[in-house]
């Protein structure tokens, strides 16, 4: 029977690879990876010899249509990317939306993925929390931190390595240099490192120690200081 199965992948330590998502990918007809070079490593060392594509930001818009069409006739398609959940930040939205379309059944296997880690490792309240992933580039970058420095909830962001400076300067701008943050780096991996702290501190230590690897950043939302309620009687009356 036709299915699209959404297959997590280790964001860095292969023990993470669950026993199921392994049957998945050594049963299904077809394998779409990001990067089928990134990938091939990842199937040869669970042995998996499943045929593979690449499916990708760059090619996904004109791969739908025939992948639909395949899956129609009967095929079994697992997707993966480069490491965690496909459609997190990655490719997969597309595809998914168009067999949910057709009817098609989509089944999205639990496991790894980076900001589930960085949120519980921060410390920070994690009841309520919105994933902004990553931030525009230029053009309504200014915008989205405007509305975000009224954020209540923790926000969790992606960030590059070579960004991550800049991107921490803007926090103490539209923050605030006191705003309680946390870096996640390397997550799962040897040298897996969370940096907590405010804004300014975290910022003078990634100044002085050029950071590497992959990133999350965890920020708390705005506090809100509710104004005590003013008593009905004056001081004077309530002596």
């Amino acid at each position: 029977m036709s299915k699209l199965y959404i297959v997590p992948t280790p964001i860095g330590n292969l023990e993470d690879m669950t026993f199921r998502a392994i049957r998945i990918l050594k049963e299904v007809d077809l394998i779409l990876a990001e990067d089928t070079r990134t990938s091939g490593k990842l199937l040869k060392h669970f042995e998996i010899g499943t045929h593979m594509h690449s499916h990708h930001m760059h090619n996904e818009h004109k791969t739908v249509e025939n992948l639909i069409s395949r899956l129609k006739a009967g095929e079994t398609i697992a997707l993966i990317s480069d490491a965690g959940t496909p459609a997190i930040s990655d490719p997969g939205f597309l595809l998914t939306r168009a067999c949910v379309e057709n009817g098609i059944t989509v089944e999205c296997l639990p496991g790894a993925t980076a900001f589930v880690p960085a949120l519980v490792n921060s410390g920070l309240p994690n009841d309520k929390f919105i994933f902004e992933g990553f931030l525009p580039e230029k053009k309504g970058r200014q915008t989205r931190y405007l509305e975000l420095a009224e954020e209540t909830r923790t926000m969790i962001l992606y960030v590059s390595p070579h960004k991550l400076v800049k991107t921490l300067a803007e926090f103490v701008t539209y923050f605030g240099e006191d705003r309680q943050i946390c870096v996640s780096r390397e997550l799962s991996k040897l040298h897996e490192e969370n940096r907590r702290g405010t804004a300014k501190e975290v910022l003078a230590h990634f100044e002085k120690t050029p950071p590497r690897g992959e990133i999350v950043v965890v920020v708390a939302g705005k506090t809100i200081v509710k104004e005590a309620k003013k008593s009905k009687f004056s001081p004077e009356e309530e002596i």
